[in-house]
């Protein structure tokens, strides 16, 4: 899936001239963690965060001046001041998994979505990516998730659907993972039917091994 069809398209900016108390004020009021800072042109150059706000702030409270010198100090303070200049975009056309990978790499909350001139077309952030990919592996809906260890062969993922679909039971996604054993893979199918009784008997007589689960985790895949 492409960024342009999950990212938010109306996006709170600011200026880098405005002051960081009126970006925590609009932070607050639009329930947003991040301000891409935009110029006169509307391009992207920073972004401000919740916690660049935060770092700010106690560094001007913790000198020993009087309360109103305080406030002109954080008054004083503009968004250029403590934005991040050094920008991590992403084009409209690249993917969800893209995205994924660029805010784990980064350690980023969201990402600014720019155009090839560097004009702000959107924003995607971690809960965007969240509902996305709810949405792609149909998990809102009730049912039921599987767990199958599968030996790493040609045609096993068809012989998997085509078992379950013989039953007439809809899916909702299924992911194939690693697994912890050499030569094998768990495949997860999520079904939309909380009746699975039947399906996993006739799974487990056709050879492959079900397990819970929660006995797969990605810590067990590393240690292998």
């Amino acid at each position: 899936m492409f960024i342009d069809k999950s990212m938010t398209r109306t996006v709170i900016t600011i200026g880098p001239d405005a002051g960081i108390l009126e970006a925590r004020k609009k932070m607050d009021k639009s329930g947003v963690r991040h301000l891409p800072v935009v110029d006169e042109y509307d391009k992207v150059v920073g972004i401000i965060s919740d916690r660049d706000i935060r770092s700010a702030l106690p560094s001007v409270f913790s000198a020993s001046r009087e309360s109103f010198e305080e406030i002109q100090q954080i008054s004083a303070l503009k968004v250029r001041d403590v934005m991040n200049k050094k920008v991590i975009t992403i084009s409209p056309m690249d993917t969800l998994e893209d995205a994924l990978l660029i805010m784990r790499k980064s350690n980023k909350g969201a990402l600014p979505v720019v155009d090839r001139n560097g004009k702000l077309k959107g924003i995607i952030s971690s809960r965007d990516l969240i509902n996305a990919f709810i949405n792609v592996l149909g998990i809102e809906e009730p049912g039921t998730l599987l767990c199958l260890v599968v030996e790493e062969k040609l045609g096993r993922m068809k012989e998997i659907v085509d078992a379950i679909t013989e039953e007439g039971i809809p899916f909702g996604s299924i992911l194939v993972a690693k697994h912890w054993e050499k030569g094998k893979r768990a495949v997860f199918p999520y079904l939309l039917t909380n009746n699975v009784a039947k399906i996993k008997r006739k799974l487990e007589n056709m050879g492959y091994t079900l397990i819970d689960p929660m006995e797969w985790s990605l810590d067990q895949t590393r240690r292998s």
